[in-house]
């Protein structure tokens, strides 16, 4: 073997699909290059030893935002005890702005963007000759029909025990700027036939949670409507052997013909990630969004009231011209609506993206480490900025969770934000603590609060024990993630 591809993803469960296309993709190559994945948190010792038991010449690096720093970790150490071994560099955290980083400095080589053509290419040339004297290498975008689908490669383990992630198109025709989509042309689609032959293979193999990482599932909606109906078949053709598929939707684009589609899914079947970011008209056109507020609204709306899907919905706090007074009249407008999950984001300064543009009118302060999240601005000062953040991991607690589906709406009363953040306020003051907060810990501190704000002893605990006692789901039951299985409990 010459060549390993790896990188750190943040959980087990995660399997890198960029990885399985690169490997797809190595041509003549292909027989001497192996995948092995590590998971952030585990010793960079133990990490670069066992990448040295492959005996590699090359070994590729998946970059990303979440594993940077332990990233650099594991190359620094590579370099000192094996400095003949050639490090590339690829992802999204390293193909902009990468003068300044010091993982760029460490490895021998970079690529920035597409690799599935790039990285076989320059490694051919590093291994065969003639050596590449440049270090940095822009990705080269072949044509989708010449790009080799990776899904073949997800081992019999990968489907049994971690998150299938697929794509039938990459890139994004918006132009959001916090996004990195933004820097796309459009979105560029897989020839459909050719992807759902390979979703049976994977069907047939057993995987049941499909993810799509497609930024704009229902933009073609004749595409939408094959692949829901591809996943439609197999729950019609076994009831009692459910499948379940992640989609990200744009919140305004939900014709007739979709919803028709959609309102056939029985439950634990579908989740859609919905982004809103922001109801605000003038942040949304600072930021380059554009977005049908009503439209998305009752596009919500009616996914609440006529389908089966969970919904996820995200919020983003801290965007250029966001007061928090005005993301509060989002967050109660869009808990209003009653979707499953509300996915508080913090705004974070991805390399690249076109968001930097507003830092001196609007006064962006970001972390100087990855996640680069945003530390105050002209609008939000850096105690409330923490304000927010201990709001959006509290509200992932109690709120996301479902395990407290009786007592949340009693908590959040007629005004969801400012009756969470002084629940969260509280919370923090009387624990000192965001994270490794117990379960039982966390709903003895919800009872207390309750009391404290004048409901009786009894009545607080029976509210939980109601939340706190109700069943748990099989795991037979649906292949959904724990968090949609508990709700389907409910």
């Amino acid at each position: 073997m010459s060549i390993l591809l790896t990188t750190l993803n943040a959980r087990y469960t995660h399997a890198s699909l960029g990885l399985r296309y690169l490997l797809a993709n190595m041509g003549e190559l292909q027989e001497r290059t192996r995948l092995q994945e590590f998971v952030i948190g585990a010793k960079t010792t133990e990490i670069v030893e066992r990448i040295l038991a492959h005996a590699p010449r090359i070994v590729g690096f998946g970059i990303y935002i979440w594993n940077v720093e332990e990233s650099t970790k594991v190359i620094a150490m590579l370099k000192r005890v094996a400095p003949h071994v050639m490090v590339v560099l690829g992802g999204p955290e390293v193909s902009y702005e990468s003068n300044e980083q010091e993982i760029v400095k460490l490895a021998d080589y970079l690529i920035t963007g597409w690799g599935d053509v790039t990285f076989p290419k320059l490694c051919g040339e590093i291994l065969n000759g003639p050596k590449p004297l440049m270090k940095v290498h822009a990705g080269v975008q072949p044509p989708m029909a010449e790009i080799k689908l990776p899904y073949s490669l997800y081992t019999d383990d990968d489907i049994k025990n971690r998150t299938i992630y697929v794509e039938a198109s990459r890139g994004c025709p918006f132009k959001c700027e916090f996004c990195l989509s933004a820097l796309d042309k459009t979105a560029w689609p897989f020839a459909l036939e050719g992807f759902l032959a390979e979703m049976e293979s994977l069907h047939a193999r057993g995987a049941r949670l499909f993810k799509f990482v497609d930024r704009t599932f229902n933009l073609n909606i004749k595409t939408s409507l094959k692949i829901m109906q591809f996943f439609l078949d197999k729950l019609e053709a076994n009831p009692d052997d459910p499948v379940y598929a992640h989609f990200e939707l744009v919140p305004d684009h939900l014709p007739d013909a979709l919803k028709e589609g959609i309102s056939k899914f029985p439950p634990g079947a579908l989740q859609f990630e919905i982004g809103i970011q922001s109801f605000n008209p003038a942040v949304q056109t600072l930021v380059s969004r554009k977005q049908d507020n009503q439209k998305a609204a009752d596009n919500i709306r009616w996914l609440t009231d006529h389908s089966n899907a969970h919904m996820h919905v995200d919020l983003i706090a801290g965007l250029p011209g966001e007061t928090v007074e005005s993301f509060a009249e989002g967050f109660n407008k869009l808990w209003a609506l009653d979707p499953h999950e509300i996915q508080f984001g913090i705004l974070k300064r991805l390399r690249g993206t076109p968001i930097i543009r507003h830092t001196q009118e609007f006064g962006l302060v970001f972390e100087p480490y990855a996640p680069y999240t945003i530390l105050a601005n002209r609008d939000i000062d850096f105690p409330t900025m923490q304000r927010l953040v201990r709001f959006a991991r509290y509200w992932d607690l109690v709120a996301n969770s479902g395990r407290f589906g009786n007592t949340l709406p009693v908590l959040l009363g007629d005004a969801a934000f400012e009756h969470f953040m002084a629940f969260s306020d509280w919370l923090y003051a009387n624990t000192d603590a965001t994270h490794r907060i117990a379960l039982e810990r966390l709903v003895a501190m919800v009872s207390r609060y309750l009391q404290e704000r004048g409901m009786d002893k009894a009545d607080a605990d029976a509210l939980l024990a109601s939340d706190y006692a109700g069943a748990k789901p099989k795991p037979a039951e649906t292949p959904a993630p724990k968090r949609q299985a508990r709700r389907l409990a409910a």
